[in-house]
């Protein structure tokens, strides 16, 4: 069974910044989110420490600096966390996710065109 990996809003915009660069310190981290985040640099580093707890994030020391860098990449993560929405809210029904999509969001033609190149990929895919 993959691994399952649960994030917060938080948990999840540090993720975006590690994977964006790699790898970084809390300050760095602390650094691209406190425009939007105002939070404080502890509140970064306890997050990093229960994210390593989770294992989605790894340290290495470069001095005294512990540098962070995920051990869980985007896709994962988005698998899980879309998963657990649609077991969740649609019954383990994608297509009732797809229907929510649809009537719920704005899609233009190029979005749709879009759509259905992915389905062709996919039951072409199926068929091999």
């Amino acid at each position: 069974m993959p691994p399952v990996h649960k994030l917060g809003d938080l948990q999840l915009a540090i993720m975006r910044v590690l994977w964006r660069r790699g790898e970084a310190s809390v300050a760095e981290v602390h650094q691209s989110l406190h425009k939007e985040r105002g939070l404080a640099s502890t509140t970064i580093a306890t997050m990093l420490v229960k994210m390593e707890h989770k294992g989605v994030v790894t340290h290495r020391l470069d001095g005294r600096r512990y540098i962070y860098r995920p051990t869980a990449s985007e896709s994962q993560v988005r698998r899980t966390m879309v998963g657990e929405i649609t077991d969740r809210l649609f019954h383990g029904n994608p297509a009732a996710l797809v229907s929510h999509l649809l009537e719920e969001h704005e899609v233009d033609q190029e979005q749709l065109e879009e759509f259905r190149a992915l389905i062709a990929d996919h039951e072409t895919e199926k068929k091999r």
